[in-house]
């Protein structure tokens, strides 16, 4: 004994195929906001200095301040790329709104030339609308040959801006940290 036969009716297969193209946008959309949502979080940290991403800027205006920050500098090297990567100083001390240049070296211990990225930040992470990086290795990937050390300048400037931050009491002391990565060949970049 079989149960009673529904038919569709042509109002309601057009409501199904409805129903399926909005599944299926929905689906696709989902998909390439997944893949989307890395670069588009990247800028907005550029862009806002959110979670100590500093600001990448043109030019200071001119506005320097008396008041004066330490800077300090930081390195590390993921695993997989053989190199010994640091800053040339530990810290410097710095006027808000000056420009500055200050330098990391990298040397590669292997055999074979190796490519890496760095990725940056600052802390504390409130800092980082207000720390502008003029040009830095940190926007292009860098190569290094066997055994060969390169010099690798970053020039920036802290915004006296950061003076009208509410509840400073005192200036703080800014840390840049950068951590390079092994660059791997046909390897799509998250």
């Amino acid at each position: 004994m079989s149960g009673p036969q529904i038919r569709q009716t042509e109002p309601s297969k057009q409501r199904n195929r409805v129903v399926a193209l909005v599944c299926g946008a929905v689906f696709f959309g989902m998909i390439g906001l997944a893949y989307a949502s890395v670069p588009l979080y990247r800028i907005f940290c550029q862009v806002t200095g959110y979670g100590g991403t500093p600001v990448i800027a043109a030019a200071n205006e001119g506005n320097v301040s008396d008041q004066v920050v330490e800077v300090r500098f930081d390195a590390n090297v993921a695993p997989g790329l053989p190199w010994t990567f640091g800053p040339q100083e530990r810290a410097v001390k710095v006027k808000l709104g000056e420009t500055r240049l200050a330098f990391y070296q990298a040397h590669n211990n292997s055999s074979r030339s190796f490519t890496g990225t760095a990725t940056f930040n600052v802390t504390p992470e409130w800092v980082g609308q207000y720390f502008n990086k003029i040009d830095c290795f940190c926007f292009t990937e860098q190569t290094v040959a066997p055994g060969e050390s390169v010099d690798m300048p970053v020039a920036f400037f802290v915004d006296p801006e950061l003076l009208k931050e509410k509840g400073l009491e005192r200036l703080p002391t800014i840390t840049l940290s950068y951590t390079f990565f092994p660059v791997i060949e046909n390897e799509p970049v998250a």
